[in-house]
């Protein structure tokens, strides 16, 4: 098992119904292992002795119209590893549950709201923790990715992992089965300030091509000119740079 001690945040946007997960610890590739939000269904952030089908099966759960609070109860009563496991959960409906497990390595805990769940375990203190909350809160008027992000900035500046820095990943969904933003810092000595310059560089040149996408609803999708020319232009050029030419 991976020991992923981590500060996360799961939630939904009230006004889009956007689910999503934000996440940093000091272990490589964290993106593949903890967040798992899923479109119309909730969003699941699984941590400490990382066990992922909690965030595979939650979903399923949640999926079946379980509340968050039901599908926590379920999955740690049928996990004999729940002492070491820390989980968050949100469902489509906003209401949130967490569980940090007795032999979580200190400072462990969680707080929930409505339209949340942050936690975090092996982490410098519980500030990290309530700097999430706090952030989340005070950026409603955001879009759930960039929200998100303002909630992890929040907990690294508060502390984060105590053990250090190394990878941090944001996956949003919207309403479609793939992903509307996931952007992964998988190994860097500053893992969540290189997230928000990557997400600087994806609100300008991905997220547009995004929202033209084909969907479900359009096969089709319909991507702008002005969004065509600018994918056609060298990354450097583009609103927002990077890449090269």
């Amino acid at each position: 098992m991976l020991r992923l001690s981590t500060f996360s945040i799961a939630a939904r946007c009230v006004r889009t119904g956007m689910m999503g997960v934000a996440v940093s610890t000091a272990v490589p590739g964290v993106g593949s292992l903890c967040p798992f939000p899923r479109a119309g269904v909730g969003a699941i952030a699984t941590q400490s002795w990382v066990n992922p089908y909690l965030g595979i099966d939650g979903l399923a759960l949640l999926a079946q119209g379980l509340s968050a609070q039901e599908t926590l109860e379920t999955l740690i009563a049928g996990d004999p590893g729940r002492n070491d496991r820390q989980v968050g959960v949100v469902d489509n409906q906003g209401r949130s549950a967490a569980w940090t497990g007795p032999d979580c390595v200190p400072w462990c805990g969680h707080i929930t709201g409505s339209d949340f769940a942050a936690q975090g375990n092996m982490l410098v203190g519980a500030s990290t923790v309530e700097a999430m909350a706090d952030a989340f809160a005070r950026a409603a008027a955001l879009e759930l990715p960039e929200r998100l992000l303002a909630a992890l900035e929040a907990g690294q500046a508060a502390g984060g992992d105590k053990r250090g820095k190394q990878s941090a990943a944001l996956k949003v969904m919207d309403t479609e089965e793939y992903p509307y933003c996931e952007l992964r810092v998988d190994e860097h000595r500053h893992p969540v300030a290189e997230l928000r310059r990557v997400f600087e560089v994806a609100r300008h040149q991905l997220l547009p091509f995004m929202r033209g996408l084909p969907s479900r609803r359009s096969p089709l999708g319909g991507l702008s000119q002005e969004v065509t020319e600018m994918l056609l232009t060298p990354p450097p050029f583009r609103p927002g740079g990077g890449g090269s030419a």
